[in-house]
């Protein structure tokens, strides 16, 4: 099994994958915010949410429907900043699993990655972790 990297550079490689891979995951799951509401527990993130109140037109009143699932559409996402959220990280995880798995696969392959592709993948995760990092800050 021949590599195109150096030891810094498979290190880099199995470092990003792993980073990639807990920022999908954290990405996916609804506990971004916790809170409490009609005396019930609710948590949501992006475009999941747990726990989370409808209006019963049966019985005129807001109840409780306590599971988790997605927003139905894209356009069901409460707001538009939270639509931008969504849209934005799941970019940025996208971009730093692309140069993940880029990285794991110059482990296995020879002249794979240049020293030139090296940096621009290492400023794509730069920029890919920047706008998972933004979006989580809220700066």
């Amino acid at each position: 099994m021949a590599s195109s990297l150096t030891c810094a550079g498979v290190i880099w490689a199995f470092l990003s994958f792993l980073c990639a891979a807990a920022s999908c995951v954290g990405f996916f799951m609804p506990y971004w915010l916790l809170g409490s509401q009609l005396e019930k527990s609710v948590s949501f993130g992006t475009f999941r949410r747990c726990s989370y109140p409808v209006r019963d037109e049966s019985r005129q009143m807001t109840v409780m429907v306590e599971q988790c699932g997605r927003y139905a559409s894209f356009q069901a996402i409460p707001s538009a900043e939270w639509r931008i959220c969504t849209v934005v990280t799941g970019l940025g995880c996208g971009l730093l699993l692309l140069v993940a798995l880029t990285a794991l696969m110059g482990c296995c392959v020879s002249e794979l990655i240049s020293r030139t592709v090296g940096r621009v993948a290492g400023g794509i995760q730069f920029l890919g972790g920047k706008c998972s990092c933004r979006e989580g800050t809220g700066a």
